[in-house]
């Protein structure tokens, strides 16, 4: 079955303090973006990856593929408003019948395990996350007081987010809505199941110069 990737790369940094896009910061030398693209690369050289870029990065872009020598194939797309329409955008560019994952473009140490079982188990479930255990003590908020709840009935929610192509696409073409805060939300809202798969803990999204420590942590102690 065809395997598609869409990485949506829509950050505008703000959380890093900086001008500078965090997709496009710098990892042991290597934008982040180019790490994760590469990820999915490995898994599958014959994967067909869409990148999800806001127009006014993609000149950008094209200039850190030059700069760098990269030139791993891959589509780019427009980015949307929010992250639905930035996916919506990038099924433009799927076809069907076939198996998508999307993917956070500032998630570079996904595990190509993990990539593979989630791909694997959607082509039978349809609809598959990755996710790891709450490790912290976990508080429920209820006014201005709070209860502690256990944290055995909750996961933390990672990408690649693996659907079947058809179920996707129809999901999408729901109206948009606040409350959808990932992939999994949008199709959960038409009523179907989602599965899960087990993540790695080193798949971390950086967001803000700590994580770019954890990651560079990561890089130097060859665990990535």
């Amino acid at each position: 079955m065809v395997q598609y990737a869409l990485i949506v790369a829509g950050g505008k940094g703000l959380r890093m303090g900086g001008e500078l896009p965090k997709q496009f910061l710098l990892i042991g030398g290597k934008p982040v973006l180019m790490r994760t693209l590469e990820a999915f690369y490995d898994y599958n050289p014959e994967i067909h990856i869409i990148l999800v870029l806001p127009h006014s990065q993609q000149s950008y872009w094209k200039e850190l593929c030059a700069e760098h020598s990269f030139s791993l194939p891959h589509t780019v797309a427009d980015g949307g408003e929010t992250r639905f329409h930035s996916v919506k955008n990038g099924l433009a560019h799927v076809t069907t019948p076939g198996l998508v994952g999307v993917h956070d473009g500032v998630r570079p140490f996904v595990s190509r395990e993990v990539i593979a079982r989630c791909y694997e188990l959607a082509a039978e479930k349809k609809a598959v996350i990755p996710v790891t255990d709450v490790v912290e003590t976990v508080r429920h908020l209820k006014g201005e007081e709070s209860v502690t709840v256990s944290r055995d009935e909750y996961k933390l929610v990672q990408t690649p987010q693996v659907f079947d192509a058809d179920l996707l696409k129809q999901a999408y073409e729901q109206p948009y809505a606040s409350f959808f805060t990932d992939d999994a939300s949008v199709v959960e809202a038409m009523g179907a199941s989602v599965y899960l798969a087990a993540g790695n803990r080193e798949n971390i999204k950086i967001t803000t110069p700590f994580d770019l420590k954890i990651a560079a942590a990561l890089l130097d102690s060859c665990l990535i």
